[in-house]
Parts: C-alpha cells; sequence; structure tokens
C-alpha cells in the first residue's frame, strides 16, 4: 500500500521523499520526523515519520494540515569493507534468507533496509567479529512466510557448502513465523550435520529499541563458537529481556506468541541449553559433539502432502479432494489425536490408495495416543499412523522428505515412526 493520491501529490509538490525531515501541523499539533515509507498497516492518508525517540507516528493529514520539508535526505553510499580474518579465531558463515534480523537500519533516514552484501549483514553488529572470522553471503531476501521447499532445498545445499568449505558454523538469519519449518527441514535434510547449523530471528524490529535481532545474534555466535555441539538449532531470547537466550532442537521448536521477545518454546523438551548476556552457557544434558566430518545433503521432498487441522463438524466432503490427491497427509487432531468418526472412512480410502496419513496432536504438548478409545482404534484401523510427540509441522516436513526417500508407502512410514534428528521421544520431560 502506498499514500494516498492526495498526500503523495502533497509530498511531490514540496519535494519531500523518503529520508527528508519534515514538520508537520494537523489539528494544532505539530510534529518533526524522517519521512518513513508508507506501510499496509496505516491508512493511505496516514504520513509516518520517525521522530526523536526512535519510534515511528503515524499523522493523519486534512485539507488544512501543512507540511514542509526541513532537510533533505543525506545520500545512502554502501561500500564494502574487507576485514582481515584473526588469527586463531573460528570462522563462521552467514547465509541470509530475510526477516527482520537480516535487516540494517540507516540510522541518517531512520529507516530499516534490507542487507544485500556483505558488510550489511555483519556490520549491523559488529562485536560479533570478536568471537569469530565472519564471512556473509545472502541466499534470499524475502519475508518467511513466502519460504517454500524449493528454498529449503537450496539453503540445505548452501549450508553443506560452507560446511564442506571449511566454516566450523553456519547462522542463518530468518523470519520467525515459519523458522521453524525451515529448522525442521533442515535437520532432515542435513542429517548427522558435523558443525552447529543454527537459525536465529528478532521478533522486534532494527529501528526500534526494544530490538532483540543483534543480542539474538550475538548469542547464536557464542554458541556456535563455545558450545561443541553439532546439529541445527534454533536460538531465540527466553525471556523478555537481554538477560537468556535458549537454544532450541530445530525440530522441536515453536513460536507460540506474535509479538513477544521470549515467543519461541521447546515443546515436549527442555532446551538443549541457555546462554546468559555475557555468553555463559548451561546445558540441559548430552548431545552430539562437533566433528570434522562433511555434511551430507538429502534434500529429495514429496512437495505432495498436506497439513490439517480437525475442527468440530469437519466435512469429509470439503477434505476429499486434496486428501485423495495427496500422498501424505498429517491430520492435527483433537486430544490424543482424534478427528469425528465421519472422518474414518476418508482416512481409510486415503491409505487404501496408498496414502501416508499421520496423526498428530493440536495440543502441541503430550503424546498422541490412538488406542484408548474407539475413535481412535477405528484410525488405526483405517490405516492412520502416530508419531507419539512429534510437532504437527515437523511431522508435515518429515512426511514430505520421508516420502522422497523411501522407495515405498510401508518404508515411508516406518521411517515417520524412527526417530531421526531428535523429533519425537516416547518419554517425557518432567520439567516440559
Amino acid at each position: 500500500m502506498s499514500y494516498s493520491e492526495s498526500l503523495s501529490k502533497l509530498l511531490g509538490s514540496i519535494g519531500a521523499e523518503e529520508g527528508s525531515v519534515l514538520e508537520a501541523e494537523s489539528k494544532g499539533r505539530s510534529f518533526k520526523g524522517t519521512l518513513m515509507p508508507h506501510h499496509e498497516f496505516s491508512a493511505p492518508d496516514v504520513l509516518i515519520l520517525k521522530v526523536k525517540s526512535g519510534y515511528n507516528v503515524g499523522i493523519r493529514i486534512y485539507d488544512d494540515s501543512t507540511v514542509k520539508v526541513v532537510d533533505k535526505p543525506i545520500a545512502r553510499v554502501r561500500k564494502e569493507v574487507t576485514v582481515e580474518p584473526k588469527k586463531g579465531l573460528p570462522k563462521i558463515v552467514l547465509i541470509g534468507t530475510g526477516g527482520t534480523i537480516a535487516s540494517y537500519v540507516d540510522y541518517r533516514t531512520g529507516a530499516v533496509h534490507p542487507a544485500l552484501s556483505t558488510s550489511d549483514m555483519v556490520n549491523a553488529v559488529p562485536e560479533i567479529r570478536d568471537v569469530a572470522n565472519i564471512e556473509a553471503r545472502v541466499l534470499f531476501s524475502i519475508f518467511s512466510e513466502n519460504m517454500n521447499v524449493d528454498n529449503w532445498q537450496k539453503l540445505a545445499d548452501a549450508v553443506a557448502e560452507e560446511i564442506n568449505n571449511g566454516a566450523d558454523a553456519v547462522i542463518i538469519p530468518h523470519g520467525t513465523d515459519t523458522m521453524g519449518y525451515t529448522a525442521a527441514a533442515l535437520s532432515f535434510m542435513l542429517p548427522d550435520v558435523p558443525k552447529p547449523v543454527v537459525l536465529v530471528g528478532a521478533q522486534r524490529s532494527s529501528d526500534r529499541p526494544s530490538s532483540d535481532a543483534s543480542s539474538n545474534l550475538m548469542a547464536a555466535a557464542r554458541f556456535c563458537t563455545k558450545g561443541n555441539r553439532a546439529g541445527v538449532f534454533v536460538i531465540m531470547h527466553d525471556t523478555p529481556g537481554d538477560d537468556s537466550f535458549a537454544v532450541h532442537t530445530g525440530t522441536r521448536v515453536r513460536k507460540m506468541h506474535t509479538s513477544r521477545r521470549d515467543a519461541f518454546r521447546s515443546i515436549n523438551v527442555l532446551p538443549v541449553a541457555h546462554i546468559d548476556r555475557d555468553g555463559n552457557i548451561r546445558f540441559t544434558g548430552e548431545g552430539r559433539p562437533v566433528s570434522d566430518g562433511k555434511a551430507e545433503v538429502r534434500n529429495a521432498m514429496d512437495g505432495n502432502t498436506i497439513l490439517l487441522q480437525f475442527y468440530p463438524g469437519m466435512d469429509p466432503a470439503l477434505f476429499e479432494g486434496p486428501i485423495m490427491k495427496s500422498r501424505g497427509i498429517v491430520i492435527a487432531g483433537s486430544g490424543l489425536g482424534h478427528v469425528n468418526e465421519n472422518m474414518v472412512p476418508l482416512i481409510k480410502k486415503a491409505c487404501d490408495n496408498g496414502a501416508v496419513v499421520v496423526a498428530t496432536s493440536q495440543c502441541l504438548n503430550g503424546r498422541t495416543n490412538l488406542e484408548v478409545y474407539n475413535t481412535g482404534r477405528d484410525m488405526l484401523s483405517a490405516g492412520a499412523i502416530t508419531v507419539l510427540d512429534m510437532l504437527p509441522e515437523t511431522a508435515y516436513v518429515k512426511l514430505m522428505w520421508a516420502l522422497a526417500n523411501t522407495k515405498d508407502t510401508e518404508a515411508a512410514k516406518a521411517v515417520m515412526q524412527t526417530p531421526l534428528a531428535g523429533e519425537m521421544s516416547d518419554r517425557r520431560t518432567i520439567d516440559v
């Protein structure tokens, strides 16, 4: 969305452009700040200025409002800065995919820009160079909701390439909304990866005083250099403040709040570790140590897979088409994994047609069990399988991977019910 036609004409007539410092008077109130681009959350006749405090304000512009330019924007010049590696420090490669954390603030205009170069990404958090030699590449610059299977596959290839070329760790700045899906996909696509692969994001944009971008990235770098743990992980704040960060297993993490900085939680397991603001790491259990092996890529995926959430009154007639066209169906059922009895014949029809139907629970915490009630036993008789305490999203990603990396339906079912990357367990941690 852009500014309204009338407001755009007004800004054009006074020579205002993004980054210009404006003074605006509207309904007896005066404002001074940097002109920001319009976004979809504001009405088209609302002028957006970044004021001295660092926050953005919206000013509704009326016919009698006045706007004038106080100062023109300073031309933004981007320079690639070559930094000599420091002897004795490990090498971390940042692979940018987009999202808030991969953006940086132009402090002269106050605007947030996507990081389009190595310097942009690394210089946003210059202190990271004190813990590692940093290299960076931007693989994508997209919103995380636009990530897809093709992106996951290219990302897995890029991670393996960097590790096999000598990287001691890979950090992936990623948008938070679908970070759990990407972490799960990489966990299966990079089996027994010998180095730490860490996805990290930010809940607050880089132009806000409460931004968590730099602190999350620093926590990730410290874990990579001091943790001696191999695997795919997600690292984010685990408190509202800046005093603690959690390291989550890539197949067990879920975003549980839309905007809180401590939005991410490990489900059905404890976090791998906690990191304090000084970089001290406290592990909660054993793990696989870093090794000198090569990274293997198995990134074949069967996109003919769907994820459905059961709801009361679910009509099988509405879902017969997509279910019968799919090779894999994951259903987040109620409670122990149930659907209503009307759905059971469709599950049987899909299974008889060669599909794999996986029952999970929308409760998230706890295990699925279809052997307790009659409906569950009917689902098992129809051909559905359960996957213990696996998250629905992880089951969806794993099923795509299992179908593409096995020879037949029964083999795919066996893979789904076998732990591969810490994604499932028949035990419950007492503190979870």
